[in-house]
């Protein structure tokens, strides 16, 4: 993180584009210095005297509540909090997503961010709202008197029908895009690239409404995920049966994605496995200027036409390094797994070399060919140290992206599969795929609700002011995120008509933490 001056001559460079935009008070940096300092000097290394105790030596510990003095373990909250209210997110959800008659006492937007925020400081559960429920401190931060208990949420859940769950996505995309017109820069938005996968979401439940047995057997419901690759953040999510195949009313839902994206990006690219490769889509996405890249099935055809390629026409695959070279290598561990493999003569597959070729390819509900990229892989069947005998095998990628090389197209297609990252963050993460309460809709809405969380903690990203910055928050996992940015204690001070979070922890985010807020602070969306 840099120091004070280093921050004040960033500023006088004027490279914040930010209108208004605050610095961090002078008495908070200071403090923060201070931290920073103490903490260094404490883990510095040093050359260690041999030690005749633990490191954990309390022993005189004792506990008593305070009096006057009230504190949170998620001081970030007043942040999102903030943001949800400068972007318009609340006006907008008591808005466009009129559900309740009248508000006695909460409104919409009570509702869906108190499942948001519960999600946001680490609520796996809508039981874990009753915590923050009965904690005063808690509520004072957000200025309520109260918030709707765990059965209360769950009976708001229920009044969600499909067409009300789809107008609040509709309503975070309103400002997804706006934050994108605002915080991405001109080259930036010359592409966005399109995800989508489907996945399945388990429930132990035998009275869950609209879910089905999966093809392995699982009981649950098969949620339809498209993200925004650009920026990791889910635009639909789309609750379905757990017997429904991957690709079933994908296309509609890509459609709507390509025209959200469009508006503010100069092209989009769709990219997703074999169960998408749509092939009556191809020419009207084409004809839209849409570019995709799908993975194809190796179907007996598409293996014969491989098979029969004179063998001059192949390359070799150069795939590009999985990381930076480090400066001072380290000696590689010896590989376990391979000498308990070859001691215990199991079968194992090993890849010898990699090659790659494209042809013209017309499926049949296309009306023109298209760019089949096929990667062929040369194997070896070993049992322990014997060579049982070589195989061959063959991917198909199919794309319309003529700027790409061969091997680019391979790339990009596999660089899809960061999007698995997404889904565990969402189903394991955030816990919003636990699907909580009894139907199909209603886990839907609940779905799209608890996934607000990873939306705000995008945007809090996307508002950062450097650019590493930025792009370390978006990578974030999102325990990591909660532990270093939004579990901070902080002391809640009411004074007058102000709300006072006093921080009361460190660490190596705080200063970045408290540079957006005060950036939030000055947003001025509508």
């Amino acid at each position: 993180m840099p120091d004070s001056s280093g921050y004040n001559v960033f500023l006088k460079k004027r490279h914040w584009p930010l209108k208004g935009a605050f610095r961090v008070k002078q008495k908070d940096s200071r403090i923060l210095r201070k931290r920073k300092r103490k903490i260094k000097r404490r883990l510095a290394r040093r050359a260690w005297r041999e030690q005749r105790q633990p490191m954990m030596g309390a022993r005189n510990i004792q506990y008593e509540m305070a009096d006057r003095i009230r504190a949170i373990d998620c001081g970030a909250i007043g942040a999102f909090h903030l943001m949800a209210q400068r972007v318009g997110l609340v006006a907008g959800i008591n808005q466009d997503v009129p559900l309740l008659k009248r508000h006695l006492p909460y409104f919409e937007s009570d509702y869906v961010l108190n499942i948001a925020y519960n999600t946001l400081t680490g609520g796996r559960c809508l039981d874990d709202l009753e915590v923050r429920r009965q904690d005063e401190a808690y509520l004072d931060a957000l200025g309520a008197q109260r918030i709707p208990d765990p059965t209360t949420a769950g009976d708001f859940t229920r009044r969600f029908g499909p067409e009300d769950v789809t107008a609040l996505m509709e309503t975070v995309n309103g400002i997804r895009s706006q934050m994108w017109r605002r915080r991405l820069k001109r080259s930036e938005r010359e592409e966005a690239i399109l995800d989508v996968d489907g996945t399945m979401a388990p429930t132990t439940g035998e009275c869950k409404g609209g879910m089905g047995l999966s093809y392995k057997g699982v009981w649950g419901y098969h949620p339809l995920l498209l993200s925004l690759a650009n920026t990791s953040e889910p635009l639909y999510v789309v609750n379905r049966p757990g017997n429904r195949p991957s690709h079933e009313g994908s296309a509609a839902w890509i459609d709507r994605a390509v025209a959200l994206v469009g508006e503010t990006f100069d092209r989009v690219v769709v990219r997703g496995d074999t169960d998408f490769a749509l092939t009556g889509q191809f020419d009207a996405w084409t004809a839209g200027g849409v570019g995709f890249a799908f993975g194809l099935d190796a179907m007996p055809n598409l293996v014969a036409l491989a098979a029969g390629l004179d063998s001059g026409v192949w390359r070799p695959l150069k795939r590009r390094p999985k990381r930076d070279e480090p400066s001072s290598r380290r000696r590689r561990p010896a590989n376990v797994k391979a000498r308990i493999v070859r001691e215990k003569g199991y079968k194992n597959i090993r890849l010898t070399s990699e090659w790659v070729t494209e042809v013209a390819y017309q499926p049949t509900k296309c009306r023109q060919p298209y760019r089949l990229v096929i990667l062929r892989k040369d194997l070896s069947i070993e049992r322990g140290e014997e060579v049982l005998f070589p195989d061959i095998r063959y991917f198909f990628y199919i794309t319309n992206l003529d700027e790409m090389t061969t091997p680019e197209v391979v790339s990009f297609c596999n660089d899809r599969c960061n999007q698995e990252n997404l889904i565990d963050q969402l189903k394991n993460g955030l816990n919003a795929m636990r699907m909580p309460v009894g139907d199909l809709v209603s886990n839907w809405a609940y779905m799209v609700m608890a996934s607000l969380a990873w939306t705000l903690k995008a945007w809090f990203a996307l508002l950062a002011r450097r650019r590493n910055q930025r792009s370390a928050l978006l990578r974030m996992e999102f325990r990591r995120f909660l532990i270093g940015v939004v579990r901070v204690p902080a002391q809640i001070v009411q004074t007058g008509r102000r709300i006072v979070y006093k921080i009361l922890g460190y660490t190596e985010w705080t200063r970045t933490f408290l540079q957006v807020f005060e950036d939030i602070r000055a947003l001025r969306w509508r």
